[in-house]
């Protein structure tokens, strides 16, 4: 007992003053810009606020089937069941190197009965050839972090499953986003098959006024073949829509967990708006991005590894404690004379590794730049996604305006076509032109809706996942739909 008083002080000191080896850790500056260059607003630096709530961004669509797959990808999408189980993972390490904060006790025992050598050196003839040697008891290791290598190994294991817990957030966001940007497709691909299936009939309606009229001895050969031309092409891009459609309900299925060849979704033409989002977005929604977290807990985690590294360089000290019984005879085994314990510190240092430690810590601290720069190239990849998306929302709102005027413009100028067509005034070619410049404007007009509503969900994606839903104050952008 004289000797476990002696050795705690000790041990209280080593704990209480323990220093650690890893580097005091800097976040990597970043010059943020002032402002959004494709947006009237101020950007103000702020700390990561990843674990905000985000909201149901995709609820803003007003789309109960949107929801509702949504719903169904939370819950059976493969890749997110991947992700959670890396985080899974990522927290059982955590708890494994916690374990280095306490001792380790082991429990043994054995039986055994021997024989010695009878021409063994030193043999003495008292000494029996046969013996038994019973033994029970209990071994404790407890490693004194003087150099912070367990806080080190926790630390780096904590910033780990923050990565982990932050790239599944990522992942989950990038699954939503990508699932609405797929359904918004689908709608708009919806719109044009209706778009074309119209104009195929309106295209054979005007086949067969040209056949009359060329039987009728008005118009030529040339003017069928071109209403025939024209018909053709029609079912053909119609053709080529239900295929690309059926591409994006397959990608839909994958995505909600579900088997290809048992997935469907009925067609419909729906009226799906832009939501009104704002330009002057607040500093903390890109600060949210979950991404940027998870790169930033990794720069953290490779500095506290410097720190393991380094650890090395100093001696590795434990105490180690072991009690129990030991006896010749099983009989009376557990008794006070058979008693036997240990208990000490003990200290190992190595002195010579042919540069083996130089060399893990020259590594540590080669991952710590490759963590920097891997956070620094994500903060200003988010950048660039905010700018990207602004500026397509912006320019595409304008192309829309444009586009919906032109659509009027053509469609009048079918209609007058088409009469002078039927008064004889003109040719079936000036039906054709008007026929083709309305149907590529009108096409051209939903891709344009579609190419916004998913410039606005890779917008929303970016800030984070959700967006302020405040009411108009004269800073949001609301796009002509």
């Amino acid at each position: 007992m004289t000797y476990i008083r002696r050795v705690s002080p000790v041990l209280c000191v080593s704990l209480l003053f323990g220093c650690s080896e890893a580097p005091v850790y800097k976040i990597p500056v970043i010059p943020a810009p002032a402002a959004y260059k494709e947006a009237v607003s101020i950007w103000q630096p702020a700390q990561p606020a990843d674990n905000l709530p985000r909201g149901d961004w995709w609820k803003a669509y007003g789309d109960t089937i949107l929801n509702d797959l949504v719903a169904r990808l939370d819950t059976a999408n493969a890749e997110l069941a991947v992700a959670m189980a890396h985080f899974d993972q990522a927290v059982a390490y955590v708890s494994q190197a916690r374990a280095g904060y306490l001792p380790t006790v082991a429990a043994g025992a054995s039986v055994t009965r021997n024989k010695q050598s009878q021409n063994r050196a030193l043999r003495s003839p008292t000494q029996p050839i046969f013996y038994s040697d019973n033994s029970i008891g209990l071994q404790a290791d407890y490693e004194v972090d003087l150099w912070g290598r367990v806080r080190n190994l926790v630390g780096a294991g904590e910033a780990g499953a923050q990565a982990a817990a932050a790239d599944l957030q990522s992942i989950h966001l990038s699954l939503r986003a990508e699932l609405a940007n797929d359904y918004l497709a689908l709608r708009m691909l919806d719109a044009q098959r209706k778009l074309l299936s119209d104009e195929t009939e309106s295209y054979a309606k005007a086949l067969k006024l040209t056949q009359n009229r060329f039987e009728a001895g008005i118009d030529s050969a040339l003017d069928v073949s071109r209403a025939k031309v024209q018909l053709g092409t029609a079912k053909a891009k119609l053709a080529d829509t239900m295929a690309s459609r059926a591409l994006y309900e397959h990608a839909i299925a994958t995505l909600v967990g579900e088997s290809a060849s048992g997935f469907s979704i009925a067609p419909a033409v729906a009226d799906i708006q832009l939501p009104a989002i704002p330009v002057g977005v607040p500093s903390t929604l890109l600060q949210r991005r979950p991404d940027i977290s998870a790169a930033e807990r990794r720069l953290f985690a490779a500095n506290a590894n410097v720190g393991v590294a380094q650890s090395a360089f100093f001696p590795r000290v434990t105490l180690a404690a072991a009690a129990g019984y030991e006896s010749a005879n099983q009989a009376a085994w557990l008794t006070a004379p058979n008693l036997f314990w240990s208990i000490g510190p003990n200290a190992l240092l190595t002195l010579f590794d042919a540069g083996r430690r130089e060399a893990v810590v020259a590594q540590a601290e080669a991952a710590f730049k490759v963590a920097g720069a891997q956070y620094r190239a994500t903060v200003l990849h988010a950048f660039q996604e905010v700018e990207d998306n602004l500026s397509l929302l912006n320019e595409l709102t304008e192309e829309s305006i444009a586009l919906h005027d032109a659509v009027n413009d053509t469609r009048h100028t079918l209609d007058i076509a088409m009469n002078r067509y039927r008064e004889g005034a003109t040719s079936y070619l000036d039906v054709v032109t008007a026929q083709a410049s309305a149907q590529q404007v009108q096409l051209d007009e939903l891709n344009v809706r579609r190419r916004r509503l998913q410039a606005s969900i890779n917008l929303i994606r970016a800030l984070g996942g959700g967006f302020d839903s405040a009411p108009d104050d004269g800073a949001t952008n609301k796009p002509h739909s």
